[in-house]
């Protein structure tokens, strides 16, 4: 899925660090992942802590500018339109 049909959808998109893998880091895809810092000021190429397990590491948030702030933090592009109808964004 294209990175910013997942903004779209209020799904935020992550990015390893350059050298970074799933594989490099011993991750299985069976992790809880625990990830900080999402709410406090959320802006384009933030890096992000990741809590798998035992297992720390940082991601970028792939939020490129601040109209995918906006629509990351309402939820969604649909989210965010309906509200600007109500006057509530």
């Amino acid at each position: 899925i294209h990175r910013s049909n997942l903004i779209g959808m209020g799904i935020l998109p992550l990015e390893f660090l350059p050298g970074e893998s799933a594989s490099s880091l011993g991750l299985t895809g069976e992790e809880s992942l625990d990830i900080g810092g999402i709410a406090d000021d959320l802006k384009p190429g933030k890096r992000l802590k990741v809590k798998a397990g035992d297992k720390t590491f940082e991601v970028v948030a792939r939020v490129d500018n601040a109209t995918e702030v906006s629509y990351f933090r309402h939820g969604g592009i649909l989210q965010y339109v309906l509200r600007q109808m109500a006057g509530k964004a």
